[in-house]
C-alpha cells in the first residue's frame, strides 16, 4: 500500500479524490441498470395479468421491487452524502461508506436480478426451471461480483505478508 502511494506521488486528500471519483464512475454504471429495473417493477402491478398471481408470485414480486429500491438508495447514497457533506473534510470517511454502499447495492441488486427473473420464468415456464436459472443467476452474480474479487484480495495480502516476511 505504501509503495503504490509513493509510485502515485499523491497525498492522502488527493487519494481519497480519486478514489471517491472512482466509486463514483463504478456507481453510475450500476445505477442505470437498477433504476430501469426498478422503473420496469413498478408498472408490473398494473398490468392486466397481475391480479392472477398467487400469493408466492406476489412474495417474489414484493422481494425483486424492495430489493431493487433498496439498490437504488445504496448507488445514490454516495452523491447525495457528497453534497450534505460538501468541504467538511470527511472525504476519506465518504469513500469508506461510499464503497460499504456500494457493497450493499451489489448485493440488492444480486436479489432483485435474480428474484425478477425467477418471478417471469415462473411466468413463462414452471418454478422449477424458475428456480434452477435463478438460483444459477444469482450463483454467477456472487462468484463475479464478490467471490472473484475476495479471492484476488485474500492472494494479495498472502503476498503483502510473504513479501513483508523477507
Amino acid at each position: 500500500m505504501k509503495q503504490q502511494e509513493e509510485a502515485r506521488r499523491e497525498s492522502q486528500e488527493q487519494r481519497a479524490d480519486r478514489n471517491f471519483v472512482e466509486l463514483l464512475q463504478g456507481a453510475r454504471v450500476a445505477v442505470t441498470g437498477v433504476q430501469v429495473l426498478f422503473a420496469f417493477l413498478l408498472t408490473v402491478p398494473f398490468s392486466s395479468g397481475f391480479a392472477r398471481l398467487d400469493q408466492a408470485d406476489r412474495w417474489l414480486y414484493y422481494a425483486a421491487l424492495c430489493s431493487a429500491a433498496f439498490a437504488s438508495i445504496c448507488y445514490i447514497a454516495p452523491t447525495a452524502q457528497h453534497r450534505v457533506l460538501f468541504r467538511q473534510g470527511l472525504k476519506e470517511t465518504l469513500v469508506r461508506r461510499s464503497n460499504f454502499y456500494g457493497i450493499l447495492g451489489a448485493l440488492a441488486l444480486t436479489v432483485s436480478m435474480t428474484t425478477s427473473t425467477m418471478f417471469v420464468i415462473d411466468y413463462l415456464f414452471d418454478v422449477a426451471v424458475a428456480t434452477i436459472t435463478a438460483g444459477l443467476l444469482a450463483l454467477l452474480a456472487l462468484w463475479t461480483w464478490f467471490g472473484q474479487p475476495a479471492l484476488d484480495r485474500s492472494d494479495q495480502s498472502a503476498g503483502a505478508s510473504s513479501s513483508r516476511d523477507d
